[in-house]
């Protein structure tokens, strides 16, 4: 009898089914992009064209004035010509100093209209140290500023004729405004960015008056601008000026903005400075005095009461963790755009006249005659005048303080504190 056959082999486990990626997994959808905060990755302003000085023969002059007086004279402004001329004027400048230290200035390349320009503002230091402050007591603007202020009005003519060689009362006049405007304001004894850029327009004025070439541009930047930067500091550390505007300079500096600006086009380029450098002491006393940036970093190092930029200082310790200069070059032409010339609260105190005219249309002054604190036109803004005669125009949006509220300045804090043994 046959043998019953094997039985069959145990049957192998069916291998697992693959599985379909397509169903099983969830469909790819592109990452949201965060929103792009405004102008955060724009291009930088370019430069315009800066026009030649014009032909200034039987041109007539006229007492510089205040133009924008409503938000819709803000916006003539911001199609001006004029306002192009400005932008030209500071880009210009800035341009002329990219990569270029301090001493690549020669004594041979300055131009007599620079050494005329250092001798005015050694005279006004003259008149600083002949208007010593009262010991008040107090952190808050000394009143002898005052005094200061009216001494540089009584000699703004001489240095116009005697020094600068201008003629004519009436260019004189028109001129000297700004330069008059350019060292803080007497009624509230305080000063700002504003102010600082009344300087760089009465040196505007005198490039249109064909006194100042092409040439002599680098030099006002590197020569020109740190001695007026150092005549105010000794001013604003004198008289306990406060910053004009209680958040400073857009919380990079309680006064001046325009350092950042040239200092940052000086650096663009640099092989071995980084931002990261300004918290460097090291690096700040060895090469502050060659760039702009960097002595300013340093001098408000020197007036506040806490060590470290990221207390005192948050903003510029911000800015310093960026790659590199180039990008933080454009980040201070974006600002001075968009914080300076776009801002009516800064704009509303302008002065326009032959030389840097106000647009067709613009209000003038005496338009608002009569008209006091809660009125204005069409009710877009509110006028008043100041203990001083000055017009301000708030806009009914924003902090409406174009003035800031009153705050001591950090070197009026320094100040008495040396004077109790305590500072630095």
């Amino acid at each position: 009898m046959a043998a019953p056959p094997p039985p069959p082999p145990p049957a192998l486990p069916s291998p697992p089914a693959i599985p379909i990626l397509a169903v099983k997994l969830p469909k790819l959808v592109p990452r949201k992009r965060a929103p792009q905060r405004d102008g955060e990755s724009a291009p930088p302003p370019p430069t315009p064209a800066l026009a030649p000085p014009p032909d200034l023969t039987n041109h007539e002059f006229c007492m510089p004035s205040r133009r924008i007086l409503s938000p819709a004279d803000h916006e003539l402004f911001l199609a001006s010509p004029t306002c192009t001329l400005v932008q030209a004027w500071i880009f210009t400048l800035s341009d002329s100093v990219r990569d270029r230290s301090v001493s690549s200035i020669k004594p041979s390349e300055i131009h007599p209209t620079i050494h005329k320009i250092l001798s005015i503002l050694s005279s006004a230091s003259e008149i600083l140290s002949r208007n010593p402050p009262l010991d008040t007591g107090s952190r808050f603007g000394n009143p002898v500023f005052r005094n200061f202020v009216d001494d540089v009005a009584a000699a703004l003519a001489p240095w116009h004729t005697s020094i600068l060689g201008l003629t004519s009362p009436s260019q004189i006049t028109e001129i000297s405004t700004y330069l008059h405007n350019a060292f803080g304001n007497a009624s509230r004894i305080d000063y700002g960015s504003g102010h600082e850029l009344n300087f760089l327009l009465w040196l505007l004025a005198l490039y249109l008056s064909s006194l100042l070439p092409p040439s002599t541009f680098p030099s006002l930047v590197l020569i020109v601008f740190p001695a007026y930067l150092e005549l105010l500091r000794a001013v604003q550390s004198t008289y306990y000026l406060e910053p004009a505007g209680s958040h400073g300079v857009w919380g990079l500096d309680d006064y001046q903005f325009l350092p950042f600006l040239f200092g940052a086009s000086q650096l663009r380029s640099h092989p071995y400075i980084t931002p990261k450098a300004i918290h460097n002491a090291l690096t700040l006393e060895e090469e502050g005095k060659e760039y702009l940036y960097l002595d300013q970093i340093a001098f408000v190092n020197s007036i506040k009461n806490v060590d470290g930029l990221r207390w005192h200082s948050p903003m510029l310790d911000d800015i310093s963790s960026a790659r590199n200069w180039s990008k933080i070059e454009s980040g201070m032409r974006k600002m001075f755009v968009k914080e300076i010339l776009h801002k009516l609260p800064v704009m509303q105190h302008f002065l326009f006249g032959s030389l840097i005219p106000a647009e067709e249309g613009m209000s003038r002054e005496e338009d608002f005659e009569g008209k006091g604190e809660g009125e204005g036109q069409e009710g877009e803004v509110r006028v008043w005048d100041d203990a001083e005669g000055k017009r301000h125009v708030h806009a009914s949006t924003g902090w409406g303080d174009c003035c800031g509220i009153r705050v001591p300045a950090a070197v009026g804090a320094e100040g008495e504190m040396r004077k109790g043994g305590v500072g630095s």
